[in-house]
């Protein structure tokens, strides 16, 4: 898993699929500050996230894991849930529509491979599934209920606001946490659940 047998193997198809995957992270944030938007929340748009420059949402340690491990994140677009209108329902569109942009992604590489139109033996062909595998985890890492991710503000939607407020707690915490289970292998059987929900969503379309 990650890119770097590529680099070493072939640096120019890891320059391209860097490039491809790292916009796949910022796609999957600019989905949450547009969702946020359409739900009557303009931070997103005020704090200029809302743009495909990279500088706006690479986080360091984001990419590294990226390229090192197959699943990353960029800079968390920031959402202010006061100004969202029908509160719970945004917060579970908000929060879902970052792992739905990584599945849409992996369906619509997904469709150019079983077209026909691309030699299934070419470095096209060889990008785009490694672009599909990657935002298939992404998606499936995403939705893991473990703050920051977005599984747990999905989870949130549904819990009364005092849960809400005390799992939001744990965010500062969150990614150290994450880091520990992702190293460890604890996060291992939590992921592999999330991966077959993704696959057996996207099953539907082919």
């Amino acid at each position: 898993m990650g890119l770097i047998p590529l680099l070493l193997s072939n640096p120019l198809m890891f320059l391209v699929l860097a490039f491809l995957l790292l916009y796949s992270v910022i796609l999957h944030e600019i989905a949450h500050g547009f969702t946020a938007h359409l739900f009557g929340d303009d931070t997103a748009l005020r704090y200029g996230r809302l743009t495909l420059n990279p500088v706006s949402h690479v986080d360091p340690v984001g990419a590294l894991m990226l390229f090192l491990v197959g699943f990353g994140w960029a800079k968390p677009v920031p959402v202010d849930f006061y100004f969202l209108k029908n509160n719970r329902l945004a917060l579970f569109c908000v929060a879902l529509s970052g792992c739905f942009t990584n599945i849409l992604i992996a369906i619509i590489s997904l469709f150019f491979l079983k077209s026909g139109l691309i030699n299934s033996d070419s470095a096209l062909a060889m990008m785009l599934a490694e672009l599909v595998k990657i935002n298939i985890i992404l998606g499936a890492f995403n939705l893991i209920p473990i703050p920051p991710l977005d599984g747990s503000k999905i989870v949130m939607s549904f819990l009364p606001e005092q849960l809400q407020f005390k799992i939001a707690r744990l965010e500062p915490y969150g990614l150290f946490i994450l880091l520990i289970l992702i190293f460890t292998g604890l996060l291992d059987p939590l992921i592999m659940i999330m991966l077959k929900l993704v696959y057996s969503l996207i099953g539907l379309f082919f």
